[in-house]
């Protein structure tokens, strides 16, 4: 054997031995250990690859992250690194058209989003699971559980987070909503210069960033524009009307599971007037918790907040849940 090939051999050795004792997938190495990160994709029944992340023991609790527009399965990673630690089992899918999902010319619609979610959970068989929802996640979290896992007895709470329900559209009916125009905009931006766009928005409303005073984190804003650009821009374009023109009424209406709503007062994205504030009242079961001057991404800026908040409700009985929490807003 050369020096050469000698060489090769111990790096892949090496290789395989730091993947084994990290958890990462390696093809040429044994089975992973119980608890260990996969990376799996399933196919869907109009031929979708879905891309999900399943972390954490088997037997804990299944908590499901649904990612904001136009992000990934990743935006959720400390979320899913913290619960991980706390023995629940995590999955974060990445929408289609999205991340590593099949970048798709048809289906950027909640129905197909939903349908999707129930296809990965159904594949797993996740009962009793929580989902936790942000921004367009959240209205995609509403939908699934209205239409598929309130039927199917999987699911046990939800969460909304920042999330765009019941409606981000100005209407007739809606008469607080944002203008058409605001939505007009995002997709010229989009289609002009998408990458420029994606940078301006995680550099500035997104995160709060463009507030006086506040500290930009460039690993976050370049985070995020990864994410972004991960995606196909077709499914980014089409999904700005799935999140904007969408009405979840009767979604929220339909959902009985214990439900908390999370807004930050400060949300340039997704105003909690015309958002957090009207669901709250739509829900059979829910509790308003408000976030003083918490961004429209609180969930990175402020998780040493959010995620202690997050397993308190998780943890809790409904109705201790609820009141603690629902105290706890009060006082805020």
């Amino acid at each position: 054997m050369s020096n050469i090939d000698q060489m090769r051999r111990n790096v892949l050795i090496s290789g395989a031995a730091l993947a084994a004792g990290i958890g990462l997938p390696l093809a040429a190495t044994a089975a992973q250990p119980k608890g260990a990160t996969q990376m799996n994709t399933i196919t869907t029944k109009d031929g979708v690859q879905i891309f999900f992340k399943d972390w954490g023991p088997r037997t804990g609790q299944p908590v499901v992250f649904h990612h904001g527009w136009p992000l990934s399965g990743d935006d959720w990673d400390t979320q899913m690194t913290y619960f991980a630690m706390h023995g629940y089992r995590v999955i974060a899918h990445d929408r289609r058209g999205h991340g590593r999902s099949s970048q798709v010319a048809v289906g950027h619609d909640m129905d197909h989003y939903a349908a999707d979610v129930a296809a990965v959970v159904e594949h797993l068989d996740l009962k009793n699971a929580i989902h936790i929802g942000h921004s367009t996640g959240g209205g995609e979290a509403a939908r699934y559980v209205a239409r598929h896992g309130r039927k199917q007895g999987r699911v046990a709470k939800l969460v909304l987070i920042g999330a765009v329900p019941p409606i981000m559209l100005k209407t007739a009916a809606n008469p607080g909503g944002l203008p058409i125009e605001v939505f007009d905009g995002l997709r010229k931006e989009l289609a002009a210069n998408r990458a420029q766009f994606y940078l301006d928005f995680a550099s500035g409303p997104f995160y709060g960033f463009n507030r006086p005073g506040a500290k930009a984190s460039q690993g976050v804003i370049q985070n995020w524009w990864r994410q972004g650009m991960m995606g196909g821009a077709n499914a980014h374009y089409l999904g700005i009307k799935a999140f904007s023109e969408t009405d979840f009424t009767e979604d929220l209406k339909a959902i009985t599971v214990p439900t908390l709503v999370m807004h930050g007062d400060d949300d340039q994205i997704v105003p909690i007037a015309n958002s957090a504030l009207l669901s709250v009242k739509l829900l059979k079961n829910g509790v308003l918790k408000v976030y003083p001057k918490f961004p429209h991404g609180m969930c990175t800026t402020n998780a040493d907040v959010i995620n202690p908040d997050l397993l308190a409700f998780i943890k809790s009985d409904a109705k201790r849940a609820n009141a603690d929490l629902a105290g706890a807003a009060q006082a805020a």
